[in-house]
């Protein structure tokens, strides 16, 4: 596909910058760390802000609530989107990148008429239920139980690392209905109310003391027969469209950001007079060249969805290099600030605390939505077409 820039792209680009220069400091800044309500109640507002103007959705069919736009002007609307410094996606992140667009590809009439559009407004907020603690990498041992009792599933069991839950509406859940069949064979992916009884959420803190992510304990939860996403024992398959959406699509905004990642680390150098460093300068170099190469490949994963309505399976590879990069960048960052840094929250001027936090968040990137090594496994077998197990 030809992803040159044609001027009516062009027309488009000049379109959202002008937006975004009036709103992002319209809107002003987010709240500060740990008031999880406050940043709903934010980042939700600003979802609505898109909505309004016609921004939501960009990439969602015109039949969902979208606008259906090219993939050039998806592009377009991404680098803008992180040239303004716009707010980050943040609560709307599951419901906006895997849930709804799982949803398009897989759901019912009933379910899209129903979500699709909450989900476009900021109305509703949501969350995934997908690990378990005996089944991160190996997703396919969850225990999740839900046994069919009429029209309803009653389901019992513990989900963990579950992003930003004790603010959702609702919940992206696999549950095993068939505890006889192979372990791939009996899963269900279903919709979960967050505020149906029997749910209890508890946050969890994490090493930046923060609780970005909660445990879910389900008992018996009754969730209607209408709640679920594909066939019963088909949700293994389901789940594939999802994990190719939050593996492949949903990371663009994120890759486009570290543009500027790798401009403020420049700029914090100069400010520190470091950056006379033929160390430090070719470090920065080459972690400039890897995002322009790893933006490249995003944009050849977004054509292919457009093309074929789901990621290719080379999202695996975007986010293989996303993760790593972006712990490559928070490292350098804080080796430029260096030991000052250790119980600080200002060195000459630098708000060395956000430097920490983007730190100890970069950790997680090789973990969460598949582990590096399952993601080399996944590009072994389904991109180079290597034998399981070698």
């Amino acid at each position: 596909m030809d992803l040159r820039y044609s001027p009516s792209d062009e027309a488009f680009r000049a379109e959202v910058r002008e937006w975004l220069a009036v709103e992002v400091p319209r809107h002003g800044p987010p709240p500060p760390p740990g008031d999880w309500n406050a940043r709903r109640a934010y980042d939700t507002a600003w979802q609505r802000k898109l909505f309004d103007a016609g921004y939501a959705g960009l990439h969602w069919p015109v039949a969902a609530g979208g606008r259906g736009l090219p993939v050039t002007q998806q592009l377009v609307y991404l680098e803008e989107y992180s040239r303004a410094e716009a707010p980050y996606i943040s609560v709307n992140f599951v419901g906006m990148m895997h849930a709804g667009p799982t949803l398009i590809a897989e759901g019912t009439t009933e379910q899209q008429a129903h979500h699709l559009p909450r989900i476009l407004r900021g109305d509703d907020v949501w969350c995934q239920g997908f690990s378990e603690p005996n089944a991160g990498s190996d997703l396919a041992s969850l225990s999740t139980r839900a046994v069919r009792d009429g029209d309803h599933y009653v389901v019992s069991g513990q989900k963990i690392w579950s992003t930003r839950a004790h603010v959702a509406d609702w919940c992206e859940l696999l549950v095993r209905t068939d505890p006889a069949a192979p372990k791939h064979k009996g899963i269900t992916w279903l919709i979960l109310d967050m505020h149906a009884p029997g749910v209890e959420v508890r946050p969890m803190r994490t090493i930046d003391g923060e609780s970005h992510f909660a445990e879910l304990f389900l008992d018996e939860v009754r969730i209607p027969v209408g709640n679920r996403v594909g066939a019963e024992h088909d949700g293994w398959r389901v789940t594939n469209v999802t994990l190719r959406f939050e593996r492949g699509t949903a990371f663009a905004q994120h890759i486009i950001t570290m543009r500027s990642q790798v401009a403020r680390l420049v700029g914090l150098a100069q400010r520190l007079g470091k950056w006379g460093s033929d160390e430090l300068r070719g470090n920065v170099g080459r972690l400039d060249a890897q995002v322009e190469a790893l933006w490249r490949m995003t944009q050849m994963c977004i054509a292919d969805a457009e093309r074929t309505g789901v990621p290719s399976p080379f999202g695996s590879a975007v986010k293989l290099r996303y993760s790593e990069l972006s712990q490559e960048i928070a490292e350098l960052a804080m080796r430029v600030v260096g030991e000052p840094i250790v119980g600080r929250t200002d060195v000459d001027g630098v708000d060395t605390a956000e430097i920490v936090r983007e730190y100890l968040w970069s950790l997680q990137y090789t973990i969460a939505a598949g582990t590096s090594q399952i993601q080399r496994n996944l590009i072994a077998e389904r991109i180079l077409g290597l034998p399981k197990g070698r």
